[in-house]
């Protein structure tokens, strides 16, 4: 069975881009656009991995991360935080709230690859 990520960014070509990366390196890939709708599809799909913006409608990602790491039933599932962001206090703060990694726009495919392929191997299955 396919691995499933989450992306959750509220630019749809980002989104598109990413989507179309990681279905053609296997992965089955649900989207959110929002932060109360990532909570949602996290805590319904319960994907390994979720890549996450942090400026959101709704519910900044630092917030999505925060209550997803802070909750029993979903703190295995690693979380990249993706975004335009990039002083080192935004990524103090993705670090605070439980972020596996934290990686600026616009960021190298092959970085984020590599990434993703770390976290979700080192993933145990509950």
């Amino acid at each position: 069975m396919a691995q499933k990520i989450l992306v959750v960014d509220d630019e749809e070509d980002i989104v598109t881009a990413l989507s179309i990366r990681l279905k053609a390196l296997g992965y089955e890939v649900i989207t959110a656009a929002d932060g109360m709708a990532a909570l949602d599809v996290a805590r319904t799909q319960n994907p390994d991995l979720i890549l996450l913006d942090i400026m959101l409608p709704k519910l900044d990602g630092y917030k999505v991360c925060r209550m997803l790491k802070f909750d029993e039933k979903y703190r295995h599932i690693p979380i990249i935080m993706i975004t335009a962001k990039v002083a080192d206090s935004n990524k103090k703060m993705g670090e605070e709230v439980g972020a596996d990694a934290y990686l600026t726009k616009p960021f190298n495919p092959e970085e984020l690859v590599a990434r993703i392929k770390e976290l979700i191997s080192g993933r145990k299955k509950t």
